[in-house]
């Protein structure tokens, strides 16, 4: 069996100033050696520690990162010479700053459907925001680094949470039985309930509910058996359209998965329901008898 290659991969920061050695330009090595001498200065100050080797030693490290994570951000596919002359052209802490900019933003973005009161806390933020810079952007310049791919798996991640947040901040926003304004958001929660609720019929949107309601729920459903799809159709028309992939996936797996759906038309007693119901609704469900 032949060894896997490996094959280096250098931060951009790294591979751009090699560069160097075949395109000499003293002027350019000095500015550039001192424009980094700066970001690393700032760097330490702001998430390190500016008192310490260590600290110093630190802030190098997310310099590297953040400069390359700009880099490949700006260019691309673009070549390692590339990347020189747009740090020659741009310096280097413009390509910081692009960087930096999208840990920041990506930092904003809800990490799970769990949304807490602390979500929006700015001290919570600022400490997210280092911790992300720290994770992303920590890079030894002279070891292989995969910074942006990371990033964009993350990205992607968030992105998907994201929609799922929005989607169940509308729902709660538009409940039937006026709108929901808790800090605290089970965002999967709140989808699941309209989910459910909705194959009753009639465009009723259930963001959160309690037990008496929802015996009156499962009563209504085995006495009138409606159709559950015909209730879904009438959900998704009065959602707007750009929540619908998320809401379309979830009535799917619903749909084949459900326990709460698969056991209402059956004789399953109302405390086993309710009990089912409370693992898909979670802290949305108001367990108190009401």
């Amino acid at each position: 069996m032949l060894p896997a290659l490996v094959i280096e991969r250098l931060p951009r920061l790294t591979r751009a100033i090699q560069q160097l050695a075949s395109h000499p330009d003293d002027d350019a090595a000095y500015a550039l050696a001192d424009e980094l001498t700066g970001i690393t200065a700032m760097v330490a100050e702001k998430f390190t520690n500016d008192r310490t080797a260590e600290g110093i030693q630190k802030a190098l490290l997310l310099t590297v990162g953040g400069v390359s994570l700009g880099l490949d951000h700006v260019l691309g596919d673009a070549s390692d010479l590339a990347g020189l002359e747009y740090l020659i052209e741009h310096g280097a802490e413009h390509a910081f700053q692009q960087g930096f900019r999208l840990v920041k933003e990506l930092s904003a973005m809800p990490q799970d459907a769990l949304v807490g009161e602390y979500d929006t806390d700015p001290l919570y933020a600022a400490r997210r925001l280092r911790d992300l810079f720290v994770e992303l952007c920590q890079t030894d310049p002279n070891q292989n680094w995969n910074g942006m791919e990371r990033y964009q798996l993350m990205l992607r991640q968030r992105k998907e949470v994201q929609a799922v947040v929005r989607l169940a901040n509308w729902l709660r926003r538009h409940n039937s039985e006026g709108a929901v304004s808790d800090t605290e958001l089970n965002a999967e929660g709140v989808i699941a309930l309209a989910v459910i609720f909705a194959v009753e019929g009639g465009g009723r949107i259930v963001a959160r509910t309690g037990q008496k309601e929802f015996e009156r729920f499962v009563k209504s459903v085995r006495k009138n058996k409606p159709d559950f799809e015909q209730g879904w159709a009438e959900l998704l028309a009065a959602v707007p359209v750009q929540h619908h992939p998320v809401l379309v996936e979830r009535i799917d797996s619903y749909r084949r998965s459900c326990s709460v759906l698969q056991n209402i038309p059956g004789r399953t007693a109302m405390k086993t329901l309710f009990a089912e119901l409370e693992n898909y609704a979670g802290s949305e469900l108001d367990a108190d008898y009401a």
